[in-house]
C-alpha cells in the first residue's frame, strides 16, 4: 500500500468532508492501485453519480469537468514546472504517498478553487520563470494550497479567532462551535494530522462564511473561493492561525480548559490583523510543493 495510507484514521472529525470518497480510494490503493489510478477511479465514480442525478441535482456535487486527471510522477518531464504542467496538460503528476493522496482528494472536492490556484501559479511562473525562491505571490498561493482551512461561524468566534483570544474562542464561546463548520483545505495539513500533535496549526482564510443551521455544502465553498481568490489579496496572507486540535469535539484532551494554557501553542497576539483582511480584492478572471 502507498506509504502511510493505512495509518489514516477515517473516524477523525477533520476528515468528515472527505471520508466517504477518501475511504473508498484508500481501499482501492490497498487492493493494488496506484494513488493516481485510485484518484481517477474516484473521479469517474462521482461523475457517474452526477450523471445519474440528472440536471436538477447535479450542481450539488463538487466534482465537475474542470477536475484534471492524475498521472504517475514520472510523466512530469525533467525541467518542466509542476504547476505549469498541470495548467497546460490538465494532468496532475502524482506520487504514491499521503501528500499526493490528500492533494488529489482536495482536487476532487474543490476543483474550481484548485484550478484557480493552479492558474495563478502558472501565470506567475510565466512572468518570472522558476526562481530559487517562489516570491511573495507564489509563496502565498502555496501556503493556501498546503495549509489553509475554511470556517463558517458566528461573528463572535471570528472576532476571537482574529484577535487570538483563545479563552474567548474555545472556552467563553465554546457552545457557539455547535453552529460552526471548519473544513481543512490544505493537503499538507491533512497529511500532518495523520499523526496528530497539539501544535499543528491551520491558516484559516479570513473570508467569513455565514454560519447556517446545517453544514455548508462543499460546492458552495468551492464556487465562492474560486470567484474570490486573487494574487493581490493572497499576497498579503489574509490568514488567522488556528491550532486545530483546540476545536471542541476534535480532540478529547481539550474538554479540560487547562488544555489551552499552553503559550507555546496558543500564542498571544503580536499585532491585530487589519480589518481590510476581511475584504478580498474583486475577483479577476483566471492563477510544487
Amino acid at each position: 500500500m502507498a506509504h502511510g495510507l493505512n495509518h489514516i484514521d477515517w473516524s477523525a472529525p477533520w476528515l468528515a468532508p472527505y471520508r466517504d470518497l477518501g475511504l473508498a480510494l484508500a481501499q482501492g490503493v490497498h487492493a493494488g492501485h496506484s494513488v493516481a489510478q485510485a484518484l481517477n477511479a474516484g473521479a469517474a465514480r462521482v461523475h457517474q453519480e452526477k450523471s445519474a442525478l440528472g440536471h436538477v441535482d447535479a450542481g450539488n456535487l463538487a466534482i465537475h469537468s474542470i477536475a484534471p486527471s492524475f498521472v504517475p510522477q514520472d510523466e512530469l518531464p525533467p525541467g518542466v514546472a509542476y504547476e505549469h504542467f498541470i495548467f497546460e496538460q490538465r494532468r496532475v503528476p502524482t506520487r504514491d504517498g499521503l501528500h499526493d493522496f490528500f492533494n488529489g482528494l482536495s482536487w476532487l472536492h474543490f476543483p474550481h478553487t484548485k484550478a484557480r490556484l493552479n492558474a495563478l501559479q502558472a501565470q506567475h511562473i510565466e512572468l518570472d520563470g522558476v526562481q530559487p525562491r517562489r516570491g511573495a505571490v507564489r509563496d502565498a498561493l502555496t501556503l493556501f494550497d498546503e495549509n489553509a482551512a475554511l470556517l463558517a461561524a458566528p461573528l463572535a468566534l471570528w472576532e476571537a479567532l482574529v484577535a487570538k483570544d483563545w479563552h474567548a474562542l474555545f472556552v467563553t464561546h465554546r457552545a457557539l462551535w455547535a453552529q460552526a463548520q471548519l473544513v481543512l483545505f490544505g493537503h499538507a495539513l491533512l497529511e500532518k494530522l495523520v499523526s496528530p500533535r497539539k501544535a499543528i496549526t491551520a491558516h484559516v482564510l479570513v473570508l467569513p462564511f455565514e454560519a447556517t443551521p446545517g453544514s455548508v455544502a462543499l460546492p458552495a465553498w468551492d464556487t465562492r473561493l474560486a470567484a474570490s481568490l486573487s494574487a493581490e489579496w493572497l499576497r498579503d496572507k489574509p490568514y488567522a492561525p488556528l491550532p486545530v486540535l483546540g476545536v471542541p469535539q476534535w480532540w478529547a484532551a481539550n474538554a479540560d480548559a487547562a488544555f489551552y494554557n499552553d503559550p507555546a501553542v496558543f500564542r498571544l497576539p503580536r499585532a491585530a490583523l487589519s480589518p481590510s483582511a476581511f475584504s478580498p480584492a474583486a475577483p479577476q478572471q483566471p492563477g510544487r510543493d
